[in-house]
């Protein structure tokens, strides 16, 4: 819902906002996300560390290191679910949302569950692998578009590592980043898969 703070108030921004959103590296330990605003200053900080792990937990961050939210991947899970929970997750803490794929083997549908908002509810389209989605709100108006990101001065897509998250006014931009967390973790490493839309991703909360 437009206006609505899920995360933290600061990042429901008043103006259409265009984060530039960086994967660092995937094959070293220090994995994660980066994202800058249109003056390329840090927002948010994605990492996780160790060349061993699964990742099933990772951590959101504003600039200076704050954790804001944390997303867990529920085990054992045969639809990939995972949850999110405010700031850094303490034991018995209950998750704000979560989101699992209703599909095991075609991965056509991922639904995400919204504990804290009734009566509301948010769909994607698209593909992360295929850096190519968008999420919609009920009213079938677009919340966020993330797409590669396009060199503004030159006009050449950039490789595929490095996105643009359009974060449009009234949606919390940390949420939307949270998102992606979960996506990349879902599909984000089937990039070369010949479909461009082989996902259909609803939101409805509970």
């Amino acid at each position: 819902m437009k206006g609505e703070t899920i995360v933290e108030a600061c990042y429901v921004f008043k103006e259409e906002t265009i984060l530039t959103v960086l994967k660092t590296s995937i094959f070293f330990s220090g994995d994660g996300f980066s994202a800058y605003d249109s003056k390329g200053e840090l927002v948010f900080r994605v990492d996780w560390y160790g060349a061993d792990t699964d990742n099933t937990e990772v951590v959101l961050m504003d600039a200076t290191g704050r954790c804001l939210l944390t997303v867990c991947r529920k085990r054992p899970s045969l639809h990939h679910r995972w949850e999110g929970f405010l700031g850094e997750r303490s034991e018995g803490q209950k998750p704000i949302f979560s989101v699992s794929r209703s599909a095991i083997i075609e991965r056509c549908n991922v639904t995400v569950e919204m504990y804290n908002t009734l009566g509301e509810e948010y769909h994607i389209e698209g593909s992360l692998a295929q850096r190519c989605c968008k999420i919609f709100d009920a009213n079938n108006e677009t919340m966020a578009e993330i797409r590669r990101k396009v060199d503004a001065l030159s006009n050449v897509m950039l490789g595929k590592d490095v996105l643009s998250l359009n974060v449009k006014p009234g949606f919390d931009g940390a949420f939307a980043m949270a998102l992606v967390i979960i996506l990349d973790q879902i599909d984000g490493y089937d990039y070369l898969d010949n479909s461009p839309y082989n996902n259909i991703i609803s939101y409805k909360s509970i």
